[in-house]
């Protein structure tokens, strides 16, 4: 019996926590209450096994593999697990050629693809005519926005559940069952403070595995005695002392940041623009993208306003090819609080903008004889340049002379504003216009 229970105790500590722990009913999964509580859809989907094809988005360690194995469970289904890293196209055919008998005999199949993003376009297309007949239920997990990582017509099959990250509070009762479960730590008599578990479920960041990986860590590095195992604060302090932090530098969280960065700024908020700068760099952001950003933002969000905010973020990004992180952290830091700060103005973009589509509908406008250059006599027989005004021999340096094709001679696209510098840059073309007869706001935007 002592051997038996030897070999048990040997197996379990070979099998990862989070794995012993594996809900195997809903009523054991934790989170996702917006899909999974009482009334809610996919509750009841499930409930009356009317599963069809659904995708699962959402961050690491929230459940998806898990919610996919209980469904397979509960609608009576084969399950089959593939991995976008290893599965080609062989495989998928074989086994939807498989799946294909079993219906006729009367069995549902669940094919359940983990990192589904990572499948290119020819294998996200192998499974599509099999979702279409009902061959197989797909369930894929993504940690990625399906909308640019899943084809259109396989996404247009499958309903897509947005999976959230655990709260603390999920975790800390996550972390108490571990502690109490037979199938956890229950046979240890752990001694753990709530502070320590709290530093768990913050260090876990709402991803379930983490937190059960990083409490497997500590207790099975705690101080033994007799009667208990003894899980110290300074313990778990080092189990944390790297955060790994929720960040692909090629994935949503990525665009999402960067979109915060600048959506900041231009809310004239320095300490959010520095919060959500120094999220990224920590996260191993390449500085560099940041300082290309920045640059473009002086241009599009501060622009004519304070025009020394461009010549800034340029130095910023040459700051930063000269040193690396991290010492040019304050540099970026610098830039940001900058721009952050300077009066703002979009008049820049929206010219550019409107402008550049109206050149894409006018792209074979000629360009006015008298703007031509005439090098050669052919050219100047042909009347190049003729009637152009040089603006320097006039007193006003200005002249009245038309540089607008005639198809758009009424045409303003610089509206400036009344923010900074702009201010002063406004009152000057009003009198520029005011001495063409244009007017400050004729013409469209």
């Amino acid at each position: 019996m002592n051997e038996q229970l030897s070999l048990f105790d040997n197996e379990r500590e070979l099998t990862p926590l989070a794995s012993r722990l594996r809900p195997e009913s809903l009523d054991d999964f934790a989170g996702q209450e917006h899909l999974l509580g009482p009334g809610r859809l996919l509750r009841q989907l499930i409930d009356k096994d009317q599963i069809s094809s659904m995708i699962f988005w959402g961050p690491p360690g929230v459940g998806k593999t898990t919610l996919a194995r209980i469904i397979a469970r509960r609608t009576k289904a084969d399950f089959i697990d593939f991995s976008a890293v290893t599965s080609g196209i062989k495989e998928i055919k074989e086994v939807m050629s498989k799946a294909e008998k079993d219906r006729h005999a009367g069995i549902r199949t669940l094919v359940f693809v983990d990192e589904i993003h990572r499948f290119n376009k020819a294998q996200q297309d192998a499974f599509l005519p099999y979702v279409e007949k009902g061959s197989i239920i797909l369930i894929g997990a993504t940690t990625e926005n399906p909308s640019f990582e899943i084809n259109a017509a396989l996404l247009s099959r499958c309903k897509v559940f947005v999976l959230q990250a655990l709260t603390e509070k999920d975790l800390l009762r996550l972390l108490g069952h571990a502690l109490s479960s037979p199938a956890g730590f229950g046979h240890l008599n752990v001694d753990i403070t709530p502070e320590s578990l709290q530093m768990i479920a913050g260090f876990a960041n709402g991803d379930a595995r983490t937190a059960l990986n990083t409490l497997e860590m500590a207790v099975l590095n705690g101080e033994l005695t007799p009667e208990k195992t003894i899980v110290t604060k300074a313990s778990i302090e080092q189990c944390i002392s790297r955060k790994s932090l929720l960040y692909d530098k090629n994935g949503e969280e990525h665009y999402n940041l960067i979109s915060a960065l600048h959506k900041s700024m231009r809310n004239s908020d320095p300490d959010a623009a520095v919060y959500w700068l120094s999220r990224m760099l920590e996260a191993g952001e390449d500085p560099l993208y940041v300082a290309r950003r920045l640059v473009r933002f002086a241009s599009e969000d501060v622009g004519m306003a304070d025009s020394q905010a461009l010549p800034l973020a340029v130095a910023g990004y040459q700051a930063c090819h000269f040193l690396g992180m991290p010492e040019c952290n304050v540099h970026l830091t610098h830039v940001v609080t900058y721009l952050s700060m300077a009066p703002k103005s979009n008049a820049l973009y929206i010219a550019c903008e409107t402008c550049r589509a109206d050149a894409q509908k006018c792209l074979a406008e000629p360009v006015p004889l008298h703007l031509r250059n005439a090098p050669t006599k052919l050219m100047k027989d042909l009347h190049y340049g003729k009637g152009y005004e040089y603006a320097h021999d006039s007193d006003d340096k200005l002249t009245t002379m038309q540089c607008m094709p005639d198809s758009l001679k009424d045409k303003t696209y610089y509206h400036p504003t009344d923010e900074g510098a702009e201010a002063q840059v406004k009152a000057r073309l009003a009198q520029i216009r005011a001495f063409r007869g244009t007017g400050m706001d004729s013409g469209k935007k």
